[in-house]
């Protein structure tokens, strides 16, 4: 059994459910005759809006009439709205079959790195240990560096987080001694497990299961950030298995993304993991968030009803498709205007290419200071690491929203950049 007390902070652990928030929430399975006189719901009657139609690209309309419009302009339970957690429950055992599935349970954020967010500042006092690919989602890092961690990077290199680098990092503490030791100790693994940001890469389900395996040694609670997931280019029958469908014990927080198969502004995603601490976020939402928007969820809801799961996998498979053109056209660019001055994998899913310039000691002042003037920009790769202050042969190029003519106009520039910086550094 897992005893998920050494993994919450102090702040967590306080948390008391909102009465007010918990009231509301029964409204979703309310007889018609009750009489609710707890919650300050604003009267639907003053809204200004009566109903909304949705054109689908398909050309089919999505309808919301004005009973259900009432839904998505009210207060609703913070969990989610009750139809479209049913759904994402379905979605989530079709797709990951989780092992401690009866011992799961899932809640709807605003976005992905809502919960994330939740999740980090559920666990995570200041100065702790942090276990975390590198290079690593700038956003994750954003979130973590005011608590001021004491980063522990693990390298990932083309196939993704390296198991090796991993066991040689923890392996300055005995397992058997710090399984339930609360401070001063890691407990917490970060990874983006697919399509990785920044790197374009996915780890092998080889490497999943060895990761799994050192989580388990370590009693780590896994982190599984996977907003990439139907951003996979390989055949979905050939997508390796997520952390959650491995998990045996309770120890993996999986978070999911619509934003980059329906739409980011929406802001809809999901949490799955152990109810314990599933619930810790969602007594966190009651108070910061109440809940995720209920037009989005009302109108992703209505849009898998529509569609149906096969549907929406349908989607998500031409979405995959159209990026894996993207991908093919920033290689072709790359092979054009970069061999010889840069090195790179070829992405395995996502919306990047992430380059190395051996001839470049650092690439910050590069991009941010002598890109522009050369019609070009990307991210250098500092803002990726657990410790900018040291130099990176790195940069990301996103060729999600470029088109194949920009892509090749934009990596001409940038070759003609990096020869100027090589010279520039030779003078």
């Amino acid at each position: 059994m897992m005893n998920y007390s050494r993994f919450l902070t102090r702040v967590s652990k306080n948390r008391q459910p909102s009465l007010i928030r918990e009231l509301t929430n029964l409204l979703s399975d309310a007889s018609p005759e009750l009489v609710f006189m707890a919650g300050g719901l604003p009267n639907p009657q003053m809204f200004p809006f009566q109903a909304a139609s949705v054109t689908l690209k398909d050309g089919r309309a999505l309808t919301i009439h004005p009973d259900l419009m009432t839904d998505c302009l009210q207060y609703g339970p913070t969990p989610g709205y009750p139809p479209l957690v049913k759904q994402l429950k379905s979605l989530v055992e079709q797709l990951h079959s989780p092992p401690q599935w009866a011992e799961s349970d899932l809640i709807v954020t605003a976005g992905s790195q809502d919960g994330l967010c939740k999740a980090i500042e559920m666990m995570v006092n200041p100065g702790d240990y942090f276990v975390t690919q590198e290079p690593c989602y700038t956003g994750t890092l954003s979130i973590l560096n005011p608590f001021k961690p004491r980063y522990l990077p693990v390298k990932c290199d083309r196939e993704g987080l390296n198991p090796t680098a991993l066991r040689e990092i923890l392996s300055q503490w005995n397992p058997e001694e710090i399984r339930d030791v609360e401070d001063n100790v890691p407990k917490v693994l970060y990874i983006n497990p697919n399509a990785c940001n920044p790197t374009g890469v996915s780890v092998s389900e080889g490497r999943r299961r060895e990761i799994y395996e050192i989580a388990s040694a370590y009693n780590l609670i896994i982190l599984e950030d996977d907003p990439y997931y139907f951003v996979q280019f390989e055949k979905p029958e050939d997508f390796p298995p997520s952390f959650l469908s491995m998990d045996t014990e309770g120890r993996v927080l999986r978070f999911d993304s619509f934003s980059k198969v329906l739409s980011s502004g929406i802001r809809i995603g999901f949490v799955t993991g152990p109810k314990p601490l599933v619930q810790r976020i969602l007594l966190h939402k009651q108070v910061s968030i109440l809940h995720a928007s209920s037009l989005s969820q009302v109108m992703i809801n209505e849009l898998l009803r529509i569609w149906g799961i096969d549907g929406f996998l349908k989607h998500t498979q031409s979405v995959q498709e159209f990026y894996r053109k993207q991908r093919d056209s920033m290689m072709e660019a790359a092979e054009r205007h970069l061999t010889g001055l840069c090195e790179w994998a070829v992405p395995t899913g996502g919306m990047f290419l992430w380059l190395k310039v051996p001839g470049v000691v650092d690439t910050w002042d590069m991009i941010l200071e002598r890109a522009l003037k050369k019609d070009v920009i990307l991210v250098p790769g500092k803002a990726f690491m657990c410790d900018p202050s040291s130099p990176c042969q790195y940069m990301r190029a996103a060729f999600s929203v470029v088109t194949p003519e920009k892509m090749d106009k934009g990596l001409m520039n940038l070759a003609e950049l990096i020869r100027e910086e090589i010279t520039l550094q030779q003078t």
